[in-house]
């Protein structure tokens, strides 16, 4: 395996100083690694993927050299306008550095994109002869490649910094979570979309530890950001249905232009609400910029007409009790503390075992 701490040597020795991107769970230890050698200015943990390749552009124009972006698999959509016009060198011929976890179609995508790459090595000489070809390449031809970040690609980093961070909340999501399905269970048939990763497992946990059946429950894997606009679909077209939208703090940063969408619909059967731990919980808890910004500002002045924050239990039912009957549309910003529990598992549904469940629910 591949030592964090020594290929962060080699990327220095290239030039490279200054790191980008959005978190993935297997590259948590190059990001921790990053944490502690890199200042706070020279590694950004961006909104999305898009906006990361657009700040490494800037960074050459300004530089002439050359970023290096870091992200998930099903990051390289999110990618895709910026790689194909901003930094391809048809257009503007910007180098920049990929570092992607490797999914099922990332090999094939980066062909389709035309984007060079090479799967990272796990030996220290191979990683280091394949940085060295890397960087010949988008010197001499001005354009992004790829390293392609396989499982048990990189040593376990010790100094795992981000989740040694005390917390000023006692809630966490789980809790927050059966809070809110306690409450909600007095109305009629109430629909339920998750955000991707930890809120999507908690919630089908929640309904076997309570008893409750998860058939009204969309647990969206992938498509990060994307849960309040499955969400908006669902409610304009059952508007005799309450849809509620649990987000997470990095999912709403990195779709937030959904906030006006969904307030330009008008809708007021869609209860809309963020679980804020200031951090990708899913990935390695690398933090967000969640409690710097504030949410319910934002959905005002998107058009949201109400809005609520609880930060302990006591406040989330009082705020609960007050957010679902409201007749206008509203957010609720719930803050908690970051972790989940080491045991917890993982729907035994599959995503199109749920699907037909939920339509099915929606249409009886």
């Amino acid at each position: 395996m591949l030592n964090c701490a020594k290929f962060f040597e080699l990327l220095t020795s290239e030039g490279t100083d200054f790191y980008c991107g959005v978190p993935d769970s297997l590259l948590k230890s190059f990001c921790a690694c990053l944490q502690d050698n890199v200042t706070s200015n020279k590694n950004f943990i961006t909104v999305n993927e898009g906006a990361a390749i657009g700040l490494a552009a800037g960074v050459y124009l300004a530089t002439n050299k050359s970023a290096l972006v870091y992200m998930q698999n099903s990051g390289v959509g999110n990618a895709v306008n910026p790689l194909t016009s901003l930094a391809d060198p048809k257009v503007y011929g910007i180098p920049m550095l990929l570092l992607i976890k490797q999914g099922e179609i990332t090999l094939e995508l980066l062909k389709t994109l035309g984007i060079p790459y090479e799967v990272l090595p796990q030996e220290f000489v191979d990683a280091e002869a394949a940085i060295k070809k890397a960087f010949e390449f988008m010197h001499s031809s001005k354009a992004p490649y790829a390293l392609v970040v396989r499982k048990d690609t990189f040593e376990p980093y010790e100094a795992l910094r981000q989740n040694t961070m005390p917390s000023p909340y006692s809630l966490t999501r789980e809790e927050a979570i059966q809070i809110i399905l306690k409450i909600t269970s007095t109305i009629n048939h109430p629909v339920f979309v998750s955000t991707t990763g930890m809120a999507s497992r908690e919630l089908y946990e929640s309904r076997i530890k309570m008893g409750q059946k998860g058939d009204s429950d969309f647990l969206t894997v992938g498509s990060m950001g994307h849960a309040s606009s499955i969400a908006l679909g669902i409610a304009l077209h059952a508007p005799h249905r309450t849809v509620f939208c649990i987000d997470g703090d990095g999912a709403m940063l990195m779709h937030m232009g959904a906030l006006a969408t969904i307030a330009e619909s008008c809708v007021t059967n869609l209860k809309h609400i963020v679980i804020n731990n200031g951090a990708h919980d899913s990935v390695g808890g690398q933090p967000t910029c969640g409690f710097k910004v504030d949410f319910r500002k934002t959905a005002k002045a998107c058009g949201y007409q109400k809005t609520w924050l609880a930060t302990t239990k006591e406040e989330l039912i009082k705020a609960m009790e007050e957010f679902i009957t409201a007749k206008d549309l509203g957010l609720l910003e719930i803050r908690v503390k970051k972790g989940a529990r080491k045991d917890l598992g993982r729907p035994k549904t599959s995503p199109a075992e749920n699907k037909i469940k939920l339509m099915q629910y929606l249409k009886n």
